[in-house]
């Protein structure tokens, strides 16, 4: 297995990745609300590469240590390091809603899945 070190700074930077964006999008309460503005569209752009971290990290975790994650069931991984390529490969492709519900709705989830991890380092 991956050296117990290295897991747990991954686990680490992701979570302050998420906290990051939920501090920082804490004035966000509509999709549009990234998208009618300037500074809207630039918080938007900054929370997309915090996402390209972060499932660059899960994707970094997921090759390193086989089958470490399938232990996590209640988090859709791939999703997560798909949503990542999607970011960084298909910029164009980017919906705000999207982004919204992550931050919204499956942020909570991760964040309380990834501190679970650590301790259980």
């Amino acid at each position: 297995m991956y050296k117990e070190a290295r897991i747990y700074s991954l686990l680490e930077r992701v979570e302050n990745a998420i906290l990051l964006v939920r501090e920082q999008t804490e004035h966000i309460v509509a999709p549009d609300d990234f998208l009618n503005s300037s500074s809207g569209m630039f918080l938007l752009g900054g929370v997309c590469m915090q996402l390209i971290f972060i499932g660059e990290s899960i994707k970094v975790l997921d090759a390193k240590n086989a089958g470490y994650l399938v232990h996590y069931p209640e988090i859709p991984w791939r999703e997560i390091m798909g949503l990542r390529d999607v970011i960084a490969h298909e910029y164009h492709r980017i919906d705000a809603e999207e982004i919204f519900s992550v931050i919204k709705n499956d942020f909570p989830v991760l964040l309380e899945t990834v501190q679970r991890m650590k301790k259980e380092i």
